[in-house]
């Protein structure tokens, strides 16, 4: 409370004192002895009285405008032997008092550590501590948690008997903590405030965090999440996706782009018109490859409107429009219509995922824009499927769409304790059955001293893995394919389109893949998880 505020609150406590006939107590300006022996926290509660001065012979109790006349009484039949006294003290007097007799107990973070092994201890006290603090401390304290540990997202779920909290990190879910669902009630409302989705919604919905919170111990943490809520069986589940906002690393440099798929990247978009989509399922690394794009792209000879729900970076010299894709509001398709009267160069699309706004984009590729989007398909050749069933055959599609890539996130091996190992003679066939297939001009390992890697293991590395690497496939509209694409629809399928970009010099995720376990970048086990 400020300086102000608190002398307007004496001066009508002291009032109120005037007018009920009692002495009245201005506690900020006298000092605060404890008698502890008189009383114990509850009752100090309870009566809403405190002791402020004792003697011998004299016990002076400050009490509040709540303080019944039964409790005075009380207090004075308990303490026979004194004469009792009372003195009326404001509510604020009162609680700085009982901060005094009952000062709040010290909450001590414990940073979560990951080691591989079971960490039951840990878990009871990062469980224990988030169930004393407040709801807003919980969320600052896990984003802080995320953060040190490089985790992409944090994951509440709703359990039978209690919430379970999970992390993941380089693509694995670990477990951290668990909630009441009381607690939980209280998380999530604090949540659903500060993101804008609410707690009573029967549907999914999507929200973003921007702010700073302060932990109990003083240190404050910037949050900046998206924040996806669904509701399941026993309550609604929340899972928010931290976004790192230093704009440095969305560069394609920063993307591991080989020598083949940089030059690819950068022959399409020096053009000054076409599609590109990025696809993958989530968590593959689609957002950061297209927001890469756009802000190497940004520039103040370009103009670049983006349409995002919700918007996750904020990138200066970029118009971002939001977009909420609720069926009664106007949508993606209808958003980008209006746009494209804005006269854009470049038009990004946070996601397809109609058939209106599949046409739109690839009208709009048509017509002088070059258009970026990201679209959910397993691989690039699943991905033409798709976009052919949702907007029928098109002549003019095959002369719109410019690049698809397709990519998956892996997690890379730790350099300094990585095992090497030769492997048996079955897997070394099996991996020259993969090599065989290799699109002709890309040069195949020779396998005849094979030597392979697994995850060693550390405190400090307690997995083996440091980080993650993408897998990715780049599929480009060549003559074949494009000859493909005029064929009837229900002659064509996902394994011809593949087949043919990879006699056209197409380079598979499994490809691409083994050639980073071969190098020693990652294992053949992740290759398989992630890809099949």
């Amino acid at each position: 409370m400020s300086q102000d505020g608190r002398s307007i609150e004496e001066q009508a406590v002291q009032r109120r004192a005037q007018i009920l006939g009692m002495s009245y107590l201005n506690t900020f300006q006298v000092d605060k002895p404890l008698f502890a022996e008189l009383l114990s926290v509850p009752e100090l509660k309870q009566y809403r009285a405190i002791p402020i001065n004792v003697d011998s012979h004299h016990i002076l109790f400050g009490v509040t405008n709540t303080t019944s006349h039964q409790t005075m009484n009380q207090l004075k039949n308990r303490f026979l032997d004194h004469r009792v006294s009372f003195s009326l003290i404001s509510d604020t007097g009162f609680a700085e008092y009982i901060l005094l007799y009952d000062p709040p107990k010290k909450v001590v973070y414990q940073d979560v550590k990951l080691s591989g092994v079971a960490q039951d201890d840990l878990f009871a006290q990062v469980t224990a501590t988030l169930s004393q603090v407040l709801a807003d401390d919980v969320v600052a304290y896990l984003v802080k948690q995320a953060h040190n540990l490089k985790s992409s997202d944090i994951h509440l779920e709703n359990q039978k008997n209690a919430v379970r909290v999970r992390l993941r990190v380089d693509g694995v879910l670990h477990p951290v903590a668990e909630l009441s669902h009381e607690k939980y009630r209280q998380v999530l409302s604090s949540v659903a405030i500060a993101a804008n989705v609410s707690t009573a919604s029967g549907d999914s919905q999507t929200g973003h965090i921007n702010q700073t919170y302060k932990l109990a111990t003083g240190e404050e943490v910037t949050v900046n999440l998206r924040v996806e809520t669904v509701p399941t069986v026993y309550g609604q589940d929340v899972v928010m996706r931290l976004f790192d906002t230093n704009l440095e690393f969305l560069t394609l440099d920063k993307l591991g782009l080989s020598d083949i798929e940089r030059k690819a990247v950068d022959d399409v978009i020096a053009h000054p018109s076409g599609m590109v989509m990025v696809v993958g399922p989530t968590g593959s690394g689609k957002t950061t490859t297209l927001y890469s794009l756009v802000n190497t792209l940004n520039s103040p000879e370009r103009k670049i409107i983006t349409l995002e729900d919700p918007v996750e970076y904020f990138l200066p010299g970029v118009v971002q429009v939001p977009v909420k894709g609720d069926v009664n509001k106007e949508g993606f398709a209808d958003k980008l219509r209006a746009v494209l009267r804005l006269d854009p160069d470049v038009v990004m699309i946070g996601e397809i995922r109609d058939q209106d706004t599949a046409r739109t984009s690839l009208q709009a590729a048509l017509t002088g824009h070059l258009v970026l989007s990201t679209f959910h398909a397993s691989s690039t050749a699943a991905a033409l499927m798709r976009m052919l069933d949702a907007i029928g055959i098109n002549p003019l599609f095959a002369s719109a769409m410019h690049l698809i890539m397709a990519q998956r996130l892996v997690r890379r091996l730790d350099d300094s304790t990585k095992i090497e190992y030769v492997p048996d003679e079955a897997l070394v066939n099996q991996l020259q059955g993969i090599i065989d297939s290799f699109p002709p001009g890309l040069a195949k390992p020779d396998l005849s001293q094979l030597k392979l890697y697994k995850p060693g293991k550390s405190a400090e590395v307690p997995f083996g893995y440091t980080g993650q690497i993408a897998i990715r496939e780049q599929l480009q509209m060549t003559p074949g394919i494009q000859k493909l694409l005029r064929q009837p629809p229900n002659t064509l399928t996902s394994a011809m389109l593949e087949d043919q970009a990879v006699a056209e010099g197409m380079r598979t995720m499994m490809h691409d893949g083994i050639l980073k376990v071969i190098a020693g970048q990652t294992t053949l086990e992740e290759v398989f998880r992630v890809v099949g």
